[in-house]
């Protein structure tokens, strides 16, 4: 659909419309709770700025807005893998979801306030060059007080399939060196890094180099407390038992080209994901539901 027929058919004059910007097409939600944008290449939210509020989530200055590449910041869907493809590094990383087009299939106003977008991605000829089977997917975005995302996998084949995600969420701070991260202590992790396991023992995540840490067996509600904004951003989760926080730091910062050398300095990402202990395994006709809701703490 173009932006004229999305507009006539899923528009809400004064709360949700469509608009088209460098060959994408992206929703745009306004509500007595927060405004955000959404981009349907990719289902992926860029912005939630919640009234009387700061901005919630980071997008990169540098971010490419074209077709075929990933967008980096809001929250990318990592989908049907998380990371590098397992057997052919030539897959495209964290999956095929991001990097193509998803049809809106419901947009509407809840009982309370809040607006719901639900945008779907189902198998064809083009993901079947990436992943042989028969599925649904959606993501089910609510913008109110609260910002719940969600993705919605169903098994439509005749065989059982299984898969990884996150819900890769970019988070905006004041300063990497200002904020510590809680609710991970004595949980366990695989540091990518240097492929070792650990136990974070500390209340308390700082950062302070190149992390990617990989939390499981957690489900746990998490917090960003970032006192220099004054505001502590809280992470709350549901169908996820990892949690993964990373932050590529100044080397890896160079090497990118869609982020500035000091883009690290501004953002951490704590995703909601299903991997290691908890790979998804879908019987035919199963759904599975992979959560992430995000808010100021009051």
């Amino acid at each position: 659909m173009n932006t004229d027929e999305l507009n006539d058919r899923f528009g809400i004059e004064g709360e949700i419309g469509f608009y088209e910007e460098e060959d994408l097409i992206f929703a745009m939600v306004s509500n007595k709770f927060a405004d955000a944008t959404i981009s349907l290449y990719g289902a992926q939210i860029l912005n939630f700025n919640p009234v009387r509020n700061m901005e919630i989530l980071w997008m990169s200055s540098e971010s490419y807005l074209e077709k075929g590449k990933a967008i980096r910041g809001g929250i990318p869907v990592c989908f049907p893998w998380f990371g590098m493809h397992e057997t052919d590094e030539k897959m495209p990383q964290h999956g095929f979801a991001r990097i193509m087009d998803w049809e809106v299939s419901k947009a509407e106003i809840l009982a309370g306030g809040e607006s719901l977008i639900t945008m779907q991605l189902c198998s064809s000829e083009e993901t079947k060059k990436y992943w042989p089977y028969d599925f649904c997917a959606e993501m089910i975005f609510i913008v109110g007080n609260q910002l719940s995302v969600t993705l919605k996998v169903t098994n439509t084949s005749g065989e059982p399939i299984d898969y990884t995600c996150a819900l890769h969420t970019y988070f905006s701070l004041s300063a990497i060196e200002n904020i510590t991260i809680e609710g991970l202590q004595n949980t366990r992790y695989q540091n990518q890094l240097d492929g070792g396991d650990y136990l974070q023992e500390k209340p308390l995540l700082k950062i302070k180099e190149a992390t990617t840490h990989h939390y499981y067996d957690t489900e746990q509600t998490c917090v960003i407390n970032d006192p220099v904004y004054n505001r502590r951003i809280s992470i709350k989760k549901q169908g996820s038992k990892n949690s993964t926080v990373w932050n590529p730091w100044t080397e890896t910062c160079a090497k990118l080209g869609d982020i500035a050398d000091d883009g690290y300095h501004t953002f951490v990402c704590l995703e909601t994901v299903n991997k290691i202990n908890d790979i998804i395994e879908l019987a035919p006709g199963e759904t599975h539901e992979t959560t992430s809701i995000i808010g100021i703490e009051e």
